[in-house]
């Protein structure tokens, strides 16, 4: 298993190893102590989701107060997505950006995205399937969306029609939540993260 920091700070792409023959194939698609050393934390597993969608579908831009944010751990089971990562931390450098990485049931990756960052995808491939595990459960009153097609975003979705929820098609910009005051800071999404950590370093867990 290998992790590759994206341009985005507190987000990765994680490429796992396959072990195939004739009869199929192995992989372990998330480890916690390998994630843990990357990032610094462990991951607190509090929710599973699936979705399935049709090709077209994008899905986002999602995210969720900080504290206690939500991170999320994503991967492809089936099909094949693209899975994007927007930088929507005020006061980040990144702020704005935004990162887009294949998810599929071929090299079978995985995107890990820190509390405080926005998340979405569009489907490359009918019934996509995608699986992620979230260090909170769901909060109705602390989830929020950002239209996934804001021009001030830019994100080049792969799809002629982009198929969106009633939900998402009605989200305010980026620039409008801004100004609301309405999306996480950079120095509250670290200041969390950095309280994440545990007393003793990863590194020094795994010395014994």
């Amino acid at each position: 298993m290998k992790f590759r920091q994206l341009s985005i700070a507190g987000a990765w792409e994680i490429i796992p190893a396959q072990h195939g023959d004739p009869r199929g194939l192995f992989q372990e698609f998330y480890r916690f102590d390998h994630l843990a050393a990357e990032v610094g934390h462990p991951l607190r597993l509090a929710q599973g989701n699936l979705s399935v969608s049709a090709r077209g579908v994008v899905r986002g831009i999602h995210f969720a107060d900080v504290p206690p944010g939500q991170a999320k751990y994503v991967t492809c089971t089936r099909g094949a997505v693209l899975d994007v990562v927007v930088d929507i931390r005020v006061g980040s450098p990144t702020f704005g950006r935004w990162e887009g990485v294949q998810l599929d049931d071929v090299d079978r990756r995985a995107v890990y995205l820190s509390e405080g960052l926005g998340h979405g995808f569009c489907a490359l491939t009918d019934d996509a399937t995608i699986t992620y595990l979230c260090s909170e459960t769901y909060n109705p009153t602390g989830e929020h969306g950002i239209h996934p097609l804001d021009p001030d975003l830019g994100i080049v979705w792969p799809a002629d029609e982009p198929q969106l929820s009633t939900r998402d098609a009605a989200a305010p910009s980026l620039a409008q939540m801004r100004a609301e005051g309405r999306l996480p800071d950079l120095a509250t999404c670290e200041s969390y993260t950095q309280s994440l950590r545990p007393a003793t370093s990863i590194s020094s867990v795994d010395q014994g």
